[in-house]
């Protein structure tokens, strides 16, 4: 049988056609070409890539069960370019008739075998002479094997590839991102790579059943974690055999890292038609009551899945902002308060991001750093309804963010308050239970278990720079308490210790109380360094004088040439804290003296890397008690509540976390 001549050219230059395809990326051909399947209303289409010798690519085919070419109307296929009779279909993915010849970014030749209503036919097109197609009509026993036993179809075949395509694994991801929105939608079409089906690729669904009128719709809005490479985020119908009738482009595209396909099911669609047609006046249009109806509870389902991602994004973007250090440190407060004024500014910032993502992605780190730690001073400042003022004049808010946005303003108000009582009133306590123990109990504490659980419990009271000392490093505190015990007579007690002899006896029972922490810390100039803290505590029955005095001293010598403590990476504080100081002493209160121009409480000796302190209880609590004065008043927590509890009551009270 003669071979009839169907060959031809496209209606515009090789360089006119090339010029399209210049930032075609190696595996888009086979996109393009897999949609052409598709888009001929295959269920199943298959990819096979095959390597040479050298594991570089030697050959690709694409098969599907399609409708196949009509090879009487190559003109309008072949023939065009820009151009497609595949126009205003809404289940067809090609629209220009220019995607078949992508294949010359990565190859030289390409062939179509093709089987139609219309009979069989082989089109040749050569990357050399882009513009030209050879066609010729074939015989059926001349068709290619791959389809001489389906009644339609087309066998797509590359060859000469002058381009390598990436490996399996990763062109399978490639496929997967392409077209899972696709295969999602139509879970009986099939596309395989190699053998193996391409997977839908990660996402969320969430599916609401509408009743409207006198139908059901059924509802998915299928979230993509990835973009699909060619595919906007779209609103389908189907009818209820699953057929696409209509799409449009979804209200959330142009969202950032917001994808989504929905998709909706309803036999309504089985009449639908996009405009209104005499000949169908019953016809469904998107004009109709219904619709509208859909449209208004559709949008709000989706803005919701919106502000679920959102609020999900917004939770990691801070926590990275976190892990980046975008937050201040807040170095210099307490402890309760870092954490709340911490978690204060996530908050703010995370409905910030909420209400307008752009704010912080269009930021580079250095703006966003400016911002987030503008926002936190403005937040806890007389300043706060200004704040409010700002944001809300700034960023395109609607009525239900306002509302969220003030309310976290207020909160942000309110929380500042009562969090900062509640620290107060708990240490305004505590200092007022240890005064009364002080005074009145001071002969009966014991180191354990009574002061060392205290202390350990409120060790805010030596100064800001002291609200944790975290928890007891072994290791250090075992050479600390060695090097100390090493100190002569450091337990023995005379007379000059206390201020009343009569009480020695009672006194010696108890012990001196000893911590000691190694606390990793970053100073002024950046620097990290150990902080070491030793706190010496002497038994309250004693009056601290000259003699602990030089006993501090000794032991600061001993530190001092301990192999181990004589990194350049620690710094040292030693503390000597007693119920008073001797009103006999007088080398204490002289030390005080010469270095009160540091401004330093206690402080009696400052060299490189080491300072001593001593310290009263009676100094300390009244030192708390001045410092935060004004709040203490309006709290009217009168310390005369524990005069009358007993020794028990306040150790108890006093050892509660």
């Amino acid at each position: 049988m003669t071979l009839i001549d169907i060959s031809g050219t496209t209606e515009i230059s090789d360089e006119g056609i090339k010029k399209h395809f210049k930032n075609v990326e190696p595996w888009q051909p086979l996109f393009e070409l897999v949609w052409n399947g598709f888009d001929a209303k295959a269920n199943a289409v298959a990819v096979t890539v095959a390597e040479n010798n050298m594991h570089g690519t030697d050959t690709v085919t694409i098969l599907d069960d399609g409708a196949g070419i009509d090879h009487t109307k190559l003109k309008e296929t072949f023939g065009k370019f820009n151009e497609s009779a595949k126009r205003e279909d809404a289940t067809q993915h090609g629209a220009h008739g220019r995607g078949r010849l992508a294949f010359h970014r990565i190859c030289h030749l390409a062939t179509w075998h093709t089987r139609s209503t219309t009979g069989d036919a082989r089109i040749v097109v050569d990357a050399s002479k882009i513009k030209a197609y050879d066609g010729k009509q074939l015989p059926a026993e001349a068709q290619s094997v791959e389809l001489r036993q389906v009644a339609q179809g087309t066998f797509v075949k590359l060859n000469q590839f002058t381009l390598n395509l990436p490996n399996l694994i990763d062109l399978r991801e490639k496929f997967s991102v392409e077209f899972g929105w696709f295969l999602a939608m139509h879970p009986a079409k099939s596309l395989k790579l190699n053998g193996a089906e391409i997977a839908v690729p990660s996402n969320e669904i969430t599916q609401k059943k509408f009743d409207i009128g006198n139908h059901v719709f059924d509802v998915q809005v299928i979230r993509w974690d990835e973009r699909p490479s060619s595919e906007k985020s779209y609103t389908y119908l189907l009818n209820s055999q699953g057929v696409l009738v209509y799409k449009q482009l979804s209200t959330l595209n142009n969202k950032a890292a917001f994808f989504t396909s929905v998709c909706i099911d309803s036999a309504w669609a089985d009449t639908f038609a996009a405009d209104q047609d005499l000949l169908q006046p019953n016809a469904h249009t998107l004009s109709s009551t219904d619709w509208k109806r859909l449209s208004r509870q559709l949008n709000e389902l989706t803005e919701s899945v919106y502000e679920n991602f959102l609020r999900k994004q917004a939770e990691k973007e801070v926590d990275r902002y976190v892990e980046d250090g975008y937050f201040p440190s807040y170095v210099g407060l307490p402890p309760e308060e870092q954490a709340w004024r911490l978690n204060n500014a996530k908050e703010l910032i995370r409905e910030i991001y909420v209400a307008d993502p752009t704010v912080f992605n269009t930021a580079n780190k250095k703006q966003r750093k400016i911002i987030i730690r503008l926002l936190d001073r403005l937040a806890v400042s007389n300043e706060n309804d200004s704040l409010f003022e700002v944001l809300n004049s700034v960023l395109e808010l609607d009525e239900k963010s306002v509302t969220k946005l003030a309310q976290q303003l207020k909160q942000t108000t309110l929380e500042n308050i009562v969090a900062t009582i509640e620290v107060l009133q708990r240490r305004q306590a505590g200092a007022s239970q240890l005064r009364s123990l002080m005074n009145h109990h001071y002969r009966e504490v014991l180191e354990t278990p009574d002061l060392q659980k205290i202390i350990e419990n409120n060790t805010w009271l030596f100064g800001s720079g002291y609200e944790t000392l975290g928890a007891e490093e072994d290791t250090f505190t075992k050479i600390a308490k060695r090097l100390r015990d090493t100190i002569p007579k450091i337990e023995e007690l005379d007379s000059s210790d206390v201020d009343d002899a009569v009480n020695i006896a009672g006194v010696n029972r108890q012990t001196d109380l000893f911590l000691a922490r190694r606390i990793p810390t970053v100073e002024s100039d950046g620097q990290k360094v150990f902080r070491c803290v030793i706190i010496e505590i002497k038994r309250p029955g004693i009056s601290l004088n000259k003699k602990h005095l030089r006993q501090l001293d000794d032991y600061a010598d001993i530190i001092k040439r301990h192999p181990e403590f004589t990194s350049t990476k620690m710094r040292f504080e030693l503390i000597l804290v007693g119920r008073q100081i001797s009103s006999a002493d007088t080398e204490i209160a002289s030390r005080l003296n010469g270095q009160i121009a540091r401004g330093e409480p206690g402080l009696v000796s400052h060299d490189t890397g080491m300072k001593r302190y001593v310290l009263n209880w009676f100094t300390l609590l009244d030192s708390f008690e001045l410092a935060n004065t004004f709040m203490l008043e309006q709290l009217k927590l009168k310390r005369s509540e524990f005069e009358s509890l007993t020794k028990e009551d306040l150790v108890a009270d006093l050892q509660a976390a």
